[in-house]
């Protein structure tokens, strides 16, 4: 395994245990590697409840991931109105949703072609 691929793996797993300890819903991850002229390796998608719960995810994430690897997202993107906030990591993109935002635009459907992961949670 490479060095990136090793960061990667850390970055995921600090990111989905960001959005676990908020509780996060319906986590899914799309590996995107093998799909062409794609501009990151990952999506990880959640969704919360309401716009509070979305903030505290994406707060949550940035939190986790800036003190576990010192990490901060190239991007952030949505975080005003809280329906679908983005944070990109560059290799790694996190949609944070509100529940009926992430069905109207079914990321996960327009990116069928990737290898999809639903990730179990205990809540």
């Amino acid at each position: 395994m490479s060095k990136k691929e090793k960061e990667t793996d850390l970055l995921i797993t600090q990111i989905i245990k960001g959005i676990e300890d908020v509780k996060g819903k319906e986590i899914e991850i799309l590996d995107l590697r093998k799909i062409e002229n794609t501009v990151c390796d990952y999506f990880i998608i959640c969704n919360g409840t309401s716009n509070t719960q979305v903030n505290a995810i994406v707060n949550s994430i940035q939190k986790g991931v800036s003190k576990s690897i010192q990490e901060k997202p190239w991007h952030v993107e949505g975080y005003n109105n809280a329906e679908w906030v983005l944070l990109d990591y560059v290799h790694v993109v996190v949609h944070v949703f509100q529940k009926h935002i992430r069905e109207f635009y079914d990321i996960e459907g327009l990116w069928g072609d990737a290898i999809s992961v639903k990730v179990e949670t205990t809540i």
